[in-house]
C-alpha cells in the first residue's frame, strides 16, 4: 500500500514540478513569448521575474522532504498562481482550448496534494503500530 501511494505521489509532483519549472524559467529569464503573454493579459513586466523565482522556490519547497508548513505555502501558491492566470485567460477572451493546461495543472495540484498527505498519514499510521 505505501509503494503504491509512493509511487502516485512521486507521478504526480514530478510532473507538477516540470510543469512549474516550465513555467518559471521563461520569467525568470524574461524570454520574450512569456514578455508577450503577459503582455496580453495586461500584466506589467517586471512582475515576470518575481513570479518565475515564486514558482521555483514553489518547486523547491515541494520536492525537499521535512519542510510541510512551507510545502502547503507552495501548494496554496501554485493554486493560486494557476487560477489568477486561469482568471486572466478567460478575462481577456482566450478561447476555451487555451484553458486546458489550467485543468492539468489543477489536476496535478490536487494528485501531488492528496497523495502527500496519504503519504504523511501512512508513515504516522507505521510508526504509531511500531511504538
Amino acid at each position: 500500500m505505501m509503494k503504491r501511494i509512493r509511487v502516485w505521489y512521486w507521478v504526480f509532483t514530478a510532473l507538477l514540478a516540470a510543469l512549474m519549472l516550465a513555467g518559471s524559467i521563461p520569467d525568470i529569464l524574461f524570454v520574450s513569448a512569456a514578455v508577450d503573454l503577459f503582455n496580453h493579459l495586461g500584466y506589467p513586466d517586471y512582475l515576470l521575474p518575481f513570479l518565475g523565482i515564486a514558482k521555483l522556490l514553489g518547486v523547491i519547497a515541494i520536492l525537499v522532504p521535512g519542510v510541510p508548513r512551507l510545502k502547503e505555502w507552495a501548494y496554496a501558491g501554485f493554486f493560486f498562481d494557476l487560477a489568477g492566470a486561469m482568471y486572466s485567460t478567460i478575462a481577456v477572451g482566450d478561447p476555451f482550448s487555451s484553458w486546458v493546461i489550467f485543468f492539468v495543472g489543477f489536476i496535478l495540484i490536487a494528485g501531488s496534494y492528496v497523495f502527500h498527505h496519504k503519504k504523511l498519514a501512512a508513515v504516522t499510521l507505521k510508526d504509531s503500530t511500531h511504538t
